[in-house]
């Protein structure tokens, strides 16, 4: 059965070739928007849009959609719009403990399953300057809570699935993709 990635992100592209080394990218162009406040339920929802997105396309074909976010103090932390608000949510999550959330799609015509996975992670305390230099590298506006858990240094702890921070749980979806196969 062929398996189509719903999404643009050179790290769940990575990730899913963890789980399935032959499977083809098509990138979901919707807009992101969502009307559930609560942080399980957003990514599934959106993971879903992305999935039947990029289903309609693809007949016969099972295709996996997924969307992360950063939750801290009960506030959803999607991906940063500008430098200045990187820079806030950065400074938020110092010295703290939050949660990110990614959820999953499977969709194969008419067939949906989706899933979430939870992980908590804990920031080392950031200076103003340390946060300023990671901005300046780029690399913090196409990530949810503007950091990359593989790059930024921040992290002092994770509870959880390192793969689900990274943007794609690749336990989780080893174990649904063979119950959804079937």
């Amino acid at each position: 059965m062929k398996l189509i990635l719903a999404s643009g992100s050179p790290r769940r592209r990575e990730l899913m070739s963890l789980v399935y080394p032959e499977f083809t990218v098509a990138v979901a162009r919707g807009e992101e928007i969502t009307t559930e406040k609560q942080p399980h339920k957003a990514v599934m929802q959106l993971a879903l849009h992305k999935a039947e997105e990029v289903a309609g396309n693809f007949p016969d074909c099972v295709v996996i959609g997924c969307d992360t976010v950063v939750v801290f103090r009960d506030k959803i932390l999607g991906k940063p719009h500008s430098e200045q608000q990187a820079f806030e949510m950065l400074k938020d999550l110092s010295g703290n403990t939050h949660e990110v959330f990614t959820g999953v799609a499977l969709v194969y015509n008419d067939v949906k399953c989706c899933f979430y996975d939870r992980s908590e992670v804990t920031f080392y305390q950031l200076d103003e300057q340390r946060i300023s230099r990671y901005i300046a590298t780029g690399s913090c506006m196409d990530k949810a809570g503007a950091y990359g858990i593989q790059d930024s240094g921040f992290v002092s702890g994770i509870s959880g699935s390192y793969y689900n921070i990274v943007g794609l749980p690749v336990e989780l979806l080893k174990v649904k993709l063979k119950e959804f196969v079937r």
